[in-house]
């Protein structure tokens, strides 16, 4: 099979990377950038790179990215992309009209050394950006970090654009890090239900899980808006969805304009929706409605009824650790055990987090992050597992292992759906009981013989 070559024995790599956990920065800004009403996301450097990040993110949403580049070339790469960056500026306002251009930078800009506060402001200078009109930038090296840091990166820049009225507006800001469209919508469902007025940013429901209307806009309805991103400098309270994803701009709306906020982590299964019910409940000072509790009621069913196909069984998972966190705290809680976690995206803290979460499970755990799929492989290899939870690149250590697999994350570019239905919230908690429950399910009524092989499990 394609990867049956790999082998049991584990040695210590540090400068060599084998089927990567993770993907760039710039995937990580352009999605960011597509989750603000009316913008272009801008590609700074060259063609090849801007049409990547597009095409990963169309193949897994299964919707045309628009995006814009500098389209570097030999000059620009030799002398800087600044005289580029100018015409695109220029061009972009002139032909496709954007409320905001979100420019990211490549591996090669960076290289070079763009400065890309200092391009921008030579562009409003010579008259470039039009008045009510506004250019936001990140600085995303693909050669650090991932598409992780990526959204950081952009969301942080999202957050700088907040200017205070001098008057509270009573709203909180959520940040929901890199989730799905459908997640995102989960959320404004779940505080709306609880009555809390809020600031979602970024926004990409609507944007890329929006309906088919045979009319063809170049910007979708969907995204946050100006002056939502403007009124976050206003809001009563900040709670960021992730470590990694959301807390860098919570942050500097902490700093910049003595915003409080929270850091929590995504709600995926019950305990973490536990902790973002309570928190939108606390900031606002409102009381949890029977709606939300019936809800939670049916995911505390669901966990018990099934209970018993759940028990003890291992788990092999991979993808973004601000994701892995919390679904390792989900599994942990319905008595399955995560036994190999790996993310490819930096950061000690992460292993720390995951070894407490998993410290009374009663087995042996790997962790690593900055790890690959090639650690994770090895490790099935030397401890079985009974699930696999990872993005479609997983797919071929499940078929050479033989292990049942959860399609789970980004990117997922051979199945479809993903981007219309939620995980988050107690109703995503059902749908992924229901996953894991179908594959694990599927493997009995395969592998039992004809005398166990029942219609009633």
């Amino acid at each position: 099979m394609l990867l049956r070559h790999t082998p049991k024995e584990i040695t210590e790599r540090k400068a060599l990377t084998i089927n990567p956990a993770k993907t760039c920065q710039p995937i990580g800004a352009m999605y960011a950038a597509l989750g603000i009403h009316g913008c272009l996301p801008h590609s700074h450097g060259s063609q090849g790179c801007c049409a990547y990040h597009r095409s990963a993110l169309t193949r897994h949403y299964k919707e045309p990215v628009s995006a814009s580049t500098s389209s570097f070339t030999e000059g620009a790469s030799v002398f800087g992309g600044q005289a580029n960056m100018l015409q695109a500026i220029n061009n972009i306002f002139s032909v496709y009209n954007p409320d905001v251009i979100a420019i990211h930078t490549t591996c090669l800009s960076e290289t070079i050394g763009d400065d890309l506060p200092q391009i921008k402001k030579k562009a409003e200078t010579e008259g470039k950006i039009p008045k009510g009109k506004y250019v936001i930038s990140a600085s995303t090296p693909s050669y650090s970090g991932s598409h992780v840091t990526g959204f950081s990166n952009m969301v942080t820049a999202m957050a700088d654009m907040a200017e205070p009225s001098g008057k509270k507006n009573g709203k909180i800001n959520v940040i929901p890090g890199w989730v799905e469209p459908a997640d995102m919508e989960e959320i404004k469902r779940l505080t709306n239900m609880v009555g809390v007025k809020t600031i979602l940013f970024p926004d990409t429901s609507g944007v890329l899980n929006g309906p088919l209307s045979g009319e063809y806009k170049m910007f979708p309805d969907g995204g946050t808006t100006v002056a939502e991103l403007k009124s976050t400098a206003d809001s009563i309270g900040t709670l960021a969805l992730g470590e990694w994803c959301s807390a860098d701009a919570a942050r500097l709306l902490d700093k910049k304009h003595k915003v409080p906020c929270s850091v929590l982590d995504m709600p995926f299964g019950l305990k973490a929706t536990d902790r973002f019910i309570d928190a939108l409940r606390t900031v606002a000072g409102v009381t949890v409605p029977d709606e939300v509790s019936m809800e939670r009621g049916q995911l505390v069913d669901m966990i018990s009824d099934m209970h018993q196909y759940f028990y003890k069984k291992k788990v092999a998972l991979a993808g973004d650790p601000d994701q892995l966190i919390a679904m390792t705290e989900f599994l942990v809680s319905i008595d399955m055990c995560p036994v190999h976690i790996v993310t490819g995206t930096p950061g000690k803290k992460f292993e720390k987090r995951i070894k407490e979460i998993t410290k009374d499970m009663g087995c042996k755990v790997n962790v690593k992050a900055k790890g690959d799929l090639f650690l994770l492989h090895q490790w099935i290899k030397n401890e079985p597992v009974d699930l696999l939870m990872c993005n479609t690149y997983g797919k071929y250590i499940a078929r050479d292992e033989d292990i049942p697999l959860v399609r789970w994350g980004f990117p997922i570019l051979d199945r479809q759906g993903h981007q219309y239905f939620p995980t988050v919230g107690y109703k995503g908690g059902l749908r992924l009981l229901e996953k894991i429950l179908g594959v694990l399910l599927d493997r009995k009524d395969r592998d039992s013989p004809e005398e166990t092989f029942e219609l009633v499990l």
